[in-house]
């Protein structure tokens, strides 16, 4: 049975667990806790030396990479749900969309996500717990990443990560108004790999997303959370409450 390692159904984690959940492919779900940093864990690492989910497991293989893992499901386990256009030119549309939330949207909005959020998780360890625990990070990036999440972001970077977040929501809006899915007439990894980003905008960054100011967006967003598959996801998988360890 196919296993997958993630955190739950959010950001880079939503992608192959809604996968999963549209294709109707049985797996062996395997939620690591971020506030203990198991994915940084030995026993993870192993699986994944990176120390970063999520990670699926089929057989003897394992794929990282969560846009990559999508790609994988469509390839080596197809359904009747396809969720890749058949012809070249749609699979190219959809991958500008992928690799656009991989390489641009996704980071913005991860970004103020740490500030946030995550910083918190370790804002109360001592110097040398929060040592203890970057020191266990195989990533150097990551590493600096909790380092400025643990002091503060510069506020010139916030800045700049907010005016890339109104840039991404107002492209998605602009496309969206005019179309159903990313992918003109097909619901597609495009859909997926976007909306694991962008769920839940209309409320974490109202002063960019809302019915009056990007009507196609928050269509699409309700769109694909009342999708049977994203109803019964959000249901099975629960969602991280990111804050201070107690």
């Amino acid at each position: 049975m196919l296993k997958l390692y993630s955190f739950g159904p959010a950001a880079n984690s939503m992608k192959p667990l809604l996968t999963l959940f549209e294709k109707g492919l049985p797996f062996e779900a395997n939620r690591l806790d971020p506030a203990t940093f198991q994915h940084h864990s030995d026993w993870f690492k192993a699986i994944n030396p990176r120390g970063q989910v999520p990670a699926l497991v089929d057989g003897e293989h394992v794929i990282t990479e969560s846009t990559v893992i999508c790609e994988y499901l469509e390839d080596e386990h197809p359904t009747e749900v396809v969720l890749r256009p058949a012809d070249s030119f749609g699979r190219a549309q959809m991958r500008v969309w992928t690799k656009w939330v991989d390489e641009y949207f996704c980071w913005c909005v991860s970004t103020i996500g740490w500030h946030r959020y995550v910083g918190n998780m370790v804002k109360a360890l001592s110097d040398a717990e929060f040592e203890e625990k970057v020191a266990a990070i195989p990533v150097v990036e990551q590493q600096i990443k909790w380092r400025r999440a643990r002091e503060g972001f510069p506020q010139d970077m916030l800045d700049e990560e907010m005016r890339k977040i109104a840039f991404s929501v107002k492209r998605l809006d602009d496309h969206l108004r005019d179309n159903e899915w990313l992918v003109p007439g097909q619901y597609t990894l495009a859909d997926i790999c976007n909306f694991a980003i962008a769920n839940g905008m209309q409320f974490g960054f109202p002063e960019f997303v809302s019915k009056e100011a990007t009507p196609g967006l928050v269509r699409w967003i309700e769109q694909i959370n009342a999708r049977p598959a994203a109803k019964t996801m959000f249901g099975a998988v629960e969602l991280e409450k990111l804050g201070p360890r107690e």
